[in-house]
C-alpha cells in the first residue's frame, strides 16, 4: 500500500518534514520491454518538505528490478535500477508543472507512476550484450 501525507496533520504537529520508507507492486503494464518484468516489489525511499504556501516536495529514490530475456539475444538478463525522483505538489488541481492535491492529503501513486515510467529503460541488456555494446 501506498501511503499518503497528511499536510493538515503535520502543521498541526509543527511537523514540515518528513521521510516515507515502503515497497509496492508495481503496474506491469508499464513494461514495453517484450519478455521483461518486474522481479519484485518497486522499493520508495521518500523525503518530504511542506513550504510556508502550502506547497510540498517530494524527492528521494525509488529502486527495483528488471529481469527477462536480453533485448538483444533473447539470454537470460536482469537490471538493478535506482532512480532519484523529484515533484512538487500545490493545492488544488495538477496543472502539468505541479501534481494538486485535495482536502489536505498528498497521494503519491500518480507521483511513482511518472517516476516509475520515466526511470524504466528501453531495453534490458545481458551483461555479454553491454558488454559489446561499450567497447
Amino acid at each position: 500500500m501506498i501511503p499518503e501525507i497528511d499536510i493538515r496533520g503535520s502543521i498541526a504537529q509543527k511537523k514540515t518534514e518528513g521521510s516515507l520508507s515502503f515497497s509496492y507492486e508495481a503496474d506491469e503494464t508499464l513494461l514495453d520491454i517484450p519478455f521483461v518484468k518486474f522481479a519484485g516489489p518497486v522499493r520508495a525511499e521518500l523525503t518530504y518538505r511542506i513550504f510556508d504556501d502550502l506547497t510540498v516536495e517530494v524527492r528521494g529514490t525509488i529502486s527495483f528490478v528488471l529481469e527477462g530475456a536480453c533485448s538483444r539475444c533473447l539470454a537470460d538478463a536482469s537490471e538493478e535500477i535506482v532512480y532519484e525522483a523529484e515533484g512538487f505538489f500545490a493545492r488544488g488541481e495538477d496543472d502539468g508543472e505541479t501534481y494538486g492535491y485535495t482536502n489536505g492529503k498528498v497521494l503519491l501513486e500518480e507521483f511513482l507512476r511518472d517516476s516509475l515510467m520515466f526511470a524504466l529503460p528501453s531495453r534490458l541488456l545481458c551483461k555479454a550484450c553491454e558488454q559489446w555494446e561499450n567497447e
